[in-house]
């Protein structure tokens, strides 16, 4: 399949345009390249839970672990998409990695912390994905700083609809089934994995990881977690 994604960075211009698999789609801003003065107010607030040696799971364009680099912390950076890696690295990510999360292992040492801004908490997929991978980072890792959005912070219809619809066929509310569309090329589906705090903690239930600290957004659904 095409790495939509990464072309998109590449380009760095337009929209994001991502498809859900009941057709549903969504166009947004692009958010990849923004200055740490653009992004969320929580997740500015959480960059001082973020210490040590750091990796930015989803390092994307690279924004997160630029900033964090200029504060003077050493950065790895993985992502699944090769343009991704490519913007990061051309952007002065001096560590990048064309690395599947899930394939996380001892071979790159251990962090201190595991950032996962932009919601990316949902690279854990599934509940059954996440127990599992969590408990892989436990050795790994010392801290987790880890942005979601909570599903049912919506009234939207479409997104009421799809939260029944996974009731139904026995997922999480907030378990989404996506694609990036970008121009003429179509990405992979993936499973990305949208939880509410209270979900968050019961999906960490038994994996020796529990939520230090909510950071949460005035008026909106997102928030970021600080698990130890």
């Amino acid at each position: 399949m095409a790495d939509a994604f990464g072309q998109m960075l590449l380009d760095g211009a337009g929209q994001e345009i991502v498809e859900r698999d009941d057709g549903f789609l969504d166009a947004a801003k692009l958010v990849y390249f923004a200055p740490v003065a653009q992004w969320p107010a929580v997740e500015r607030r959480a960059l001082r839970w973020v210490r040590g040696r750091v990796l930015d799971a989803g390092v994307g364009a690279g924004r997160a672990a630029l900033e964090l680099q200029r504060r003077g912390r050493s950065v790895v950076g993985i992502d699944v998409s090769p343009g991704a890696v490519e913007v990061a690295r051309a952007r002065g990510v001096r560590d990048v990695r064309l690395l599947a999360f899930e394939e996380l292992d001892a071979s790159l040492g251990h962090f201190d912390t595991i950032v996962m801004f932009g919601n990316n908490f949902g690279l854990f997929g599934s509940p059954s994905k996440a127990r599992r991978l969590l408990r892989r980072l436990r050795p790994l890792a010392d801290r987790i700083v880890a942005g979601s959005n909570d599903p049912y912070a919506t009234e939207d219809p479409a997104h009421l609809a799809y939260q029944e619809r996974n009731r139904e066929r026995g997922r999480m509310p907030g378990q989404l089934r996506l694609r990036v569309r970008y121009r003429d090329l179509i990405g992979p589906w993936f499973d990305y994995l949208i939880v509410s705090p209270d979900e968050m903690a019961t999906i960490l239930e038994g994996t020796q990881w529990r939520i230090r600290r909510l950071l949460q957004e005035s008026g909106s659904g997102y928030y970021v977690a600080i698990l130890e």
